[in-house]
């Protein structure tokens, strides 16, 4: 955005007609040129002393909650949620609190870069490298990339948001018949979002994700979901949650856990049941059988080849047990079944995120409030594009190991930390003659690429996405600046539009546009006169107007879709036991950390949040069971050593009653070799101990490993906000 008008001179300029729309929304076809964007409060005037607001969209995942952003004199000072917004209704998790540490986070890269790979982007005092380019020398190597390679040579790995972006190179690679650009992210591989999705259409004969209805249950079963943390929309989720709490005494909803280890969500359970990974799908093809028992109807296909004693004999979850909670689920007004990414993440993760949702088909909830849906296709997209599964990342790679790329755009993520170092990423790399990275923070992508070009924060960006779920509403969330940029960084849709223009032709052709904004216009101008929506323009300047103060579109009436449970229950599940890697003695479980998420640890805000069960902040930590802890001579804060086929890490116990005694734990979000003052050198990864093992559907059977674990004689006290004798009574003094 250019300096050179001032917003009052803009109001004096702006003619009649035409500022009739900019004055009451606060933009119009000249808001690319001000210096500040238009408010969800439009003030006449800005006064000193007085604040401004800005409607926005989260970066932080790709849940797509609305922030409402406040600035006071050209700085943003507080991040809340937009009210307006049906996604999040005005609420926000931490890391939406916290990204105004991204804007204002010492390590930002703040201008472009030519450096030699695996050169630091900052110097030993966390000091960024000043940039060594001009962005019309950057344009100029973008162009140069596009137009002296064949269009198979060239490829695009974007992360999960934000949507323009993959919108724009999706236009261009089709324009110039090059590889379509991959997406991927970690929460997407962690979620087990293709393993969900092909269940939904191999049982429902519908593509998309489901939507669970969480708020209007009475009774949710949770099959390892994580839904108050990091799956899916855990704003939207946990909103749920609440309502599914706020009921009377009498109806108050209830809700029982199954998973190896308790997470957050599984700590807000009723009933928590330790289960053997991978046999999550037993459990639910048991307690259909049982609850179709309990309804005294005919036994469906899809129930009767369990053999529940065998069951809970590998679950470890009794029969007694499993016969009452079944009637409970059966006899409950509105009960729910939920599959969440740990129980996915297995060899049989395909069978078991159907039969949990079979279970909803056994109690009639399709299509209902409290039940399961089809989360709705968001404006602007004919369906949803999920991300890349595993064997289609391992593809991926594979052909960059085989040379046919030559050069490789990456934005939004950051794979080097995200993937398994056994997909061999890193090795692929040195096959590629040109690397070059759009990152805004020095990742370890970044530091492995030839040139690094940041685009700006996403609070310095325009932007939008197309929300997932979350909302019975079609939901297009937009994005804008609330900040003029602070360094010399630049769009990254602006870089593109501006190197394929130069480079003439069909890149030229593919993006006629003069900047982002008018891209962004571009694509919108599909909701021109659409009824039915949170607002209504005639013309594509008042819906670009509305659009930016308001924070989106979406619609107002319910948009989500009724599958149909007729061939549901007619399906055999064989529930076939999960398989696993390795000769270890212990289950191995990662979990996406529940405060960090994969990108929060450059946010000091975040490293200092305790983690919500065990209050442990600023490094990793491997859960134990106390018994286990105790057979092994090792106490709290003690350094054990994880190995698996993949690689071995080191990592400082936490005893942690609520575990399997033969399972290990160990949060994802640390480890990072870069990435800036706040994250490098901190903690483990645990995608290190990965391999590149699949299930049916094609993502990753992160929950397959099988690990050994060693005592090593070492002490790493972990930071905890807890007393010395711990919330479980476990004195750390000893020695």
């Amino acid at each position: 955005m250019s300096k050179q008008i001032s917003r009052r001179d803009f109001l004096k300029l702006a003619s009649v007609s035409a500022a009739t729309t900019a004055v009451l929304t606060g933009c119009g076809p000249a808001s690319r040129y001000v210096s500040r964007e238009p408010y969800t409060k439009m003030p006449e005037y800005t006064y000193n002393g007085l604040s401004t607001y800005y409607a926005t969209t989260c970066r932080e995942c790709s849940a797509g909650c609305g922030l409402i952003v406040r600035t006071m004199q050209g700085r943003a000072i507080k991040a809340e949620g937009n009210p307006n917004n049906p996604i999040n209704l005005g609420k926000t998790c931490a890391r939406g609190q916290t990204t105004l540490e991204g804007l204002y986070n010492p390590n930002r890269v703040r201008g472009p870069i030519k450096h030699a790979r695996g050169q630091s982007l900052y110097d030993a005092n966390h000091q960024d490298l000043s940039s060594n380019m001009s962005w019309d020398e950057a344009i100029q190597v973008i162009s140069d990339a596009l137009s002296k390679n064949q269009p198979d040579e060239i490829a695009f790995l974007l992360g999960l948001a934000p949507d323009h972006i993959f919108d724009l190179v999706t236009d261009l690679t089709q324009a110039v018949n090059a590889p379509a650009p991959v997406r991927f992210g970690a929460l997407g591989m962690f979620e087990a979002r293709a393993t969900l999705m092909k269940a939904a259409e191999d049982l429902l004969g519908q593509s998309g994700l489901p939507f669970f209805d969480i708020g209007n249950a009475h009774m949710v079963f949770s099959f390892g979901s994580n839904f108050l943390e990091t799956w899916l929309s855990p704003v939207a989720q946990t909103r749920g949650y609440f309502q599914l709490r706020s009921k009377d005494a009498l109806r108050r909803g209830y809700m029982v856990q199954f998973e190896a280890h308790m997470s957050q969500t599984g700590s807000k359970a009723d009933e928590w049941y330790s289960v053997t990974p991978g046999s999550e799908g037993l459990v639910a093809l048991a307690i259909g059988n049982l609850a179709a028992q309990s309804l005294g109807i005919s036994m469906p296909a899809a129930f009767a080849g369990v053999d529940v004693n065998a069951a809970a004999q590998a679950s470890g979850v009794s029969g007694e047990v499993l016969t009452r909670v079944a009637d409970r689920f059966a006899r409950s007004d509105h009960p729910l079944a939920v599959p969440g990414g740990p129980s996915l993440g297995q060899s049989n993760g395909l069978q078991t995120a159907e039969a949990v949702l079979a279970l909803n088909a056994l109690v009639d909830n399709f299509g209902k409030d409290g039940g399961l849906c089809l989360s709705p296709v968001a404006p602007l997209a004919d369906e949803y594009h999920r991300p890349a599964n595993m064997k289609e990342m391992a593809d991926f790679v594979s052909r960059l190991k085989s040379g046919r790329v030559k050069v490789l755009f990456v934005h939004g993520v950051n794979p080097l930390f995200e993937l398994p170092k056994a997909l061999g990423l890193e090795e692929a790399l040195k096959n590629v003659p040109q690397v070059i990275s759009f990152a805004t923070f020095p990742d370890e992508t970044a530091t492995q690429a030839d040139y690094v070009f940041p685009d700006h924060h996403p609070l310095e960006s325009w932007g939008y996405q197309k929300v997932a779920t979350g909302s019975s509403s079609a939901v297009l969330s937009g994005a804008q600046p609330v900040v003029v940029p602070f360094y010399d960084t630049k769009a990254t849709v602006d870089v593109l539009i501006a190197a394929a223009q130069a480079a003439g032709g069909a890149f030229a052709t593919a993006l006629p546009y003069k900047d982002e904004y008018d891209f962004i216009q571009n694509k919108l101008k599909d909701l021109v006169n659409v009824v039915g929506g949170y607002f209504s323009a005639p013309d594509i300047d008042t819906l670009t107007a509305y659009f930016q103060q308001y924070g989106g579109w979406w619609t107002t009436d319910d948009q989500r879709m009724a599958p149909s449970s007729v061939d549901v229950l007619n399906r055999a599940f064989d529930g076939a036991p999960a398989k696993f890697e390795g000769d270890g003695d212990f289950y191995f479980v990662p979990f996406v950390d529940p405060v960090m998420a994969e990108a929060g640890a450059n946010k000091p805000w975040l490293q200092e949040a305790p983690d919500p069960t065990t209050t442990v902040v600023w490094n990793s930590w491997a859960l134990m069971n106390p018994d286990t802890a105790r057979k092994m001579g090792v106490q709290m804060g003690d350094a054990v050593s994880i190995t698996s086929k993949a690689g071995t890490i080191e990592v400082p116990v936490y005893v942690y009653p609520a575990i399997r005694p033969d399972t290990i734990a160990v949060p994802f979000g640390q480890g990072h070799t870069a990435y800036g003052l706040f994250a490098q050198g901190r903690g483990v990864n645990p995608a290190d101990l990965l391999s590149n093992v699949v299930n049916e559907a094609g993502d990753l059977a992160f929950g397959s490993m099988k690990v050994r674990v060693k005592k090593t004689g070492k002490k790493l006290l972990l930071a905890r906000v807890e007393s010395q004798l711990g919330v479980y009574d476990i004195d750390t003094s000893k020695k």
